[in-house]
């Protein structure tokens, strides 16, 4: 099967990183094909980096459907454009902090989430309550670090974080830990060895649960929600959008 990872940034380098953590952990078998949209946010920090990001995303989507993807993971924290994607494809589209939310869930009774900024908090709490798990989460933690800081070893972005982890467990006893943003997706197996505790990367969780409903034949509901998008005519800079 072919697992389509898009990351929703324009970041090179990201997009990398987040291809690597995937084929770790994708079976025998699996292809993990990698994209990046061609136009938007180096990175996504807040609704507003959201916003621009979807329109590039979706079209890397749709070009997946195209040669017959099995699935596809949206490989942001923050689920970016993760309901419009749905409406677009038949095979099944998991975001990274759904799939790291419901991992927590199955290995701890309460587990705690850290990622880069302040400003993506509000986000995680609110998908963690349209997720059904806010009573699962103890906190959502910030390391005040900004996303591409992931991409400098000199940054001390990776002592940020393991700060914030040990805070968790001292202050919040999470029983695991969630990290909060794909860039993070290499440190992982480093973090939760240094404090003994499982630290969630989102990206190999949803990896291994696409292939899960691939594998039992499950595919995304064409009825509500998520019915595909009724065709009509978009103007202006968005007419290539417009649903087929």
């Amino acid at each position: 099967m072919i697992i389509h990872v898009v990351n929703p940034n324009t970041t090179a380098s990201m997009t990398d990183k987040i291809a690597a953590a995937a084929r770790q952990v994708a079976r025998t078998g699996t292809d993990i094909l990698a994209t990046q949209p061609d136009m938007g946010p180096v990175s996504i920090e807040g609704y507003y980096d959201e916003a621009y990001a979807i329109p590039g995303m979706l079209a890397r989507i749709r070009e997946a459907n195209v040669i017959g993807v099995a699935a596809h993971v949206i490989a942001c924290f923050d689920d970016t454009g993760l309901d419009a994607a749905r409406s677009i494809s038949d095979a099944p589209v998991i975001g990274i902090g759904e799939a790291g939310y419901h991992a927590a869930s199955l290995i701890a009774g309460k587990f705690s989430i850290v990622t880069t900024l302040a400003r993506s908090i509000p986000v995680m709490e609110h998908n963690l309550v349209r997720y059904g798990l806010a009573s699962r989460c103890a906190r959502v933690r910030a390391a005040g670090i900004e996303v591409l800081a992931l991409e400098d070893p000199a940054s001390g972005a990776v002592d940020k974080i393991s700060a914030e982890i040990e805070a968790a467990k001292q202050s919040d006893h999470a029983e695991a830990i969630v990290l909060g943003c794909a860039g993070m997706a290499d440190l992982a197996a480093h973090l939760s060895a240094k404090h003994g505790l499982p630290v969630i990367d989102g990206v190999a969780c949803a990896v291994a649960f696409a292939e899960a409903l691939v594998s039992v034949g499950l595919k995304t509901s064409r009825l509500g929600g998520y019915s595909p998008p009724l065709r009509k005519t978009y103007v202006g800079s968005f007419a290539s959008y417009a649903p087929a």
